[in-house]
């Protein structure tokens, strides 16, 4: 388990493999300073 974000704190730099392939490096690939980031586990 990583630490606890902050209020005011920066997001840690992640990189996620999207469905359908392909990859998302956030935040650097984010280019508003306002975002959702929403994990789906998916099947069980």
């Amino acid at each position: 388990m990583g630490k606890k974000i902050d209020k005011g704190g920066q997001f840690p730099e992640i990189e996620l493999s999207i469905a359908g392939g392909g990859k998302l490096s956030i935040p650097s690939e984010i280019d508003t300073p306002y975002a959702f980031v929403l994990f789906y586990r998916g099947h069980w």
